[in-house]
């Protein structure tokens, strides 16, 4: 069992950055492939960005590429999303999730493979 807690959104002007913040609980952090997904009003649920299980493999979805950021430390249990440049169209309700997988070098960004989902946290950019 792993319970993930989300924090660090909030109210930011165009342009601006954020980093939210997951942390997970139990010892075996480390096992997990780890998902930062959004749900913006009206719209399905998206992968943002995704990390493997050591950090070293990331993934970044195209409309975000080049302005978010995620990582993962391993020994504080917690997983990273660094936001710049935030667009209004950048809000929406941000979950983290966790996965495990056989191996390291295995990123998943399908959302129905995720076992574990945190409660979310708001980000709301302004324009």
């Amino acid at each position: 069992q792993v319970q993930l807690v989300e924090s660090g959104g909030g109210l930011v002007q165009a342009g601006g950055s954020l980093r939210l913040s997951c942390a997970a609980s139990g010892r075996t952090f480390s096992r997990y492939a780890m998902g930062w997904f959004r749900r913006a009003p009206g719209k399905e649920r998206e992968l943002v960005a995704a990390v493997s299980r050591s950090g070293g493999s990331t993934y970044c979805a195209d409309s975000v590429k080049g302005r978010f950021t995620i990582s993962r430390d391993n020994a504080e249990n917690s997983v990273y999303l660094q936001m710049n440049s935030l667009k209004p169209e950048d809000t929406a309700v941000y979950y983290c999730a966790a996965t495990q997988t056989p191996s390291d070098r295995i990123i998943e960004t399908t959302p129905r493979m995720y076992t574990y989902w945190g409660q979310g946290t708001q980000v709301t950019v302004s324009s």
